[in-house]
């Protein structure tokens, strides 16, 4: 009586057209999922973006550039459709829509996931005057609820960005790489016999365009002797 009660009191909305969802056991309307580009093969063997060759096994980016990420995955490719939900979980206090998202990634990667068997889930940082600014961390978020779902610890205060760095998407690939160079390190409470307990994580985020983020944060994992880093993030580009 309770729940059904709290579910008359507060419906559960659709991430992308914001209006009440029915039937009630589920969390995006049919009609509005069926407008999210799914990611399908062919993709990239290393950092699951959509690429238009069967042959190819890599996306251009990955082609060009080595990464210390071993794999990643995303759902959905980052169009208007997907677009204005990641924007309102992110900046709008639409938290509850990881609910939804931590759905579609089981859904599409939950056996894998488990078949990596990451030690623990560890989400891209904000800076603190950002957090503070917006009042938590959507990475976390969905970290939290991803791991609470498939029983992973969830590792939230690992990383710390250290650099208030300006917004990637305004940044070229080159500038991109500038602006986050040392931008994130190993927290200090995470002494060397904690970090050797720490074989394999994966990095969790929102969106991932041209890497340069979750390659800053592999990179400095790595340095510590973390022997495999993987990431799996809501969005990405396309890799052609």
């Amino acid at each position: 009586m309770l729940k059904t009660f709290l579910d008359m009191l507060y419906p559960v909305r659709c991430p992308v057209c914001g209006n009440i969802v029915i039937p009630k056991d589920r969390n995006i309307c049919t009609q509005c999922e069926d407008k999210l580009q799914f990611i399908s093969e062919p993709r990239c063997k290393k950092c699951s973006k959509p690429i238009d060759d069967e042959q190819k096994e890599y996306c251009i980016d990955c082609e060009k550039r080595e990464y210390h990420y071993e794999q990643g995955f995303s759902v959905w490719i980052y169009d208007s459709a997907i677009k204005k939900a990641i924007m309102d979980f992110k900046y709008r206090h639409k938290k509850e829509y990881a609910k939804y998202f931590t759905q579609a990634v089981v859904e599409r990667y939950g056996n894998k996931i488990l078949y990596l068997a990451p030690d623990a889930l560890v989400p891209v940082p904000l800076h603190k005057s950002k957090y503070r600014e917006r009042g938590y961390n959507q990475a976390e978020i969905l970290a939290r609820s991803i791991g609470k779902e498939l029983n992973i610890p969830v590792l939230p205060d690992l990383l710390v960005r250290n650099k208030k760095t300006l917004p990637q998407k305004q940044l070229s690939d080159k500038e991109r790489l500038k602006n986050l160079r040392e931008a994130f390190e190993i927290n200090k409470a995470y002494d060397e016999n904690k970090i050797s307990k720490l074989n394999r994580l994966m990095l969790v985020d929102d969106i991932y365009t041209t890497g340069s983020t979750i390659e800053a944060c592999a990179s400095v994992l790595k340095q510590k002797g973390i022997s495999c880093v993987y990431f799996i993030t809501l969005c990405t580009g396309k890799g052609f």
